[in-house]
């Protein structure tokens, strides 16, 4: 596998040898020193060019990052409508395991893309100083946020009332139904909360990382595994237990942070769960 060194030394050549290329930055967990770097790391590079469509034209000049193992390019795919606008993204995955997120960009939109960025870019090269202010790479953007009460209220009205959408699908046997509630909108719910309790708790100055990766590290064991055990869904008793699960670390939880904020915690948990523990107990038991 090719160093860290090898692989921006590589990207900068590249950029530096073609008068195409004027600015570079790296953006991504590598710019992130709160992210301890390993080997899975994307490189996740933007090239602002002036002439995006004679990259486009062909795919030869990507040999020269090495052999790819795939080449995926959002903005040319039909399935997936782009994002990017006028942007054009290569995501490449190479024979050695390293991976190439590069983005062309026009250099014209070299303020849009400022304007666009989560704080978290570093510049790389520019040849013509278009950048004129100070480039300090910060994920702050992606701190916990303390809630309003109303974002609190929120909160804790879609995590009770998808609840009921997870029972209703349970209890007609429509387990994908469930289970797209609970993982798409109920889990995610209760995972904000429980970034909000920790803020709470720690003040607001981190990020418990991206899908909550870290938030194991600011949890009691006991909450963290009870956690894990919210993702069984193989199966219509295991998903009730997820359900029940995930209520008893909301109620927990949300009741804590609107301890600690002066919030009132809404009473119709305790409607939802007696409604959801009715459809429960109605449900047809394996015979021993």
């Amino acid at each position: 596998m090719r160093t860290e060194q090898e692989m921006m030394k590589l990207v900068i050549d590249f950029a530096r040898e073609d008068e195409r290329i004027r600015l570079v930055t790296l953006e991504g967990s590598r710019t992130n020193a709160n992210i301890v770097p390993d080997s899975f790391q994307d490189f996740d590079i933007a090239y602002f060019v002036t002439d995006l469509e004679a990259f486009k034209a062909n795919d030869r000049w990507l040999d020269r990052f090495g052999k790819r193992l795939m080449v995926q390019k959002p903005e040319a795919m039909e399935l997936f409508p782009p994002e990017l606008g006028n942007w054009f993204s290569y995501l490449m995955l190479f024979e050695d395991g390293r991976k190439l997120d590069l983005t062309l960009i026009p250099i014209n939109e070299v303020e849009v893309y400022w304007d666009k960025s989560d704080g978290l870019a570093e510049l790389l090269l520019d040849k013509d100083g278009l950048v004129r202010h100070e480039v300090r790479a910060s994920d702050r953007q992606y701190w916990i946020q303390q809630p309003t009460a109303g974002a609190f209220d929120d909160c804790c009205n879609e995590f009770w009332m998808v609840s009921t959408y997870v029972a209703k699908g349970l209890a007609r046997q429509e387990i994908l139904f469930a289970a797209d509630h609970l993982h798409d909108i109920a889990r995610p719910n209760l995972l904000r909360m429980m970034a909000w309790h920790i803020g709470s708790e720690r003040g607001y100055t981190f990020s418990v990382g991206k899908n909550y990766k870290f938030i194991d590290r600011y949890l009691p064991a006991e909450d963290w595994a009870t956690l894990l055990s919210t993702y069984g869904m193989n199966g219509y008793p295991a998903m009730w237990q997820s359900l029940f699960a995930c209520f008893a670390l909301f109620r927990k939880y949300a009741k804590a942070v609107a301890a600690n904020l002066g919030y009132r915690y809404p009473a119709y948990d305790e409607a939802i769960t007696r409604y959801t523990e009715s459809i429960y107990a109605q449900m047809p038991r394996a015979e021993p």
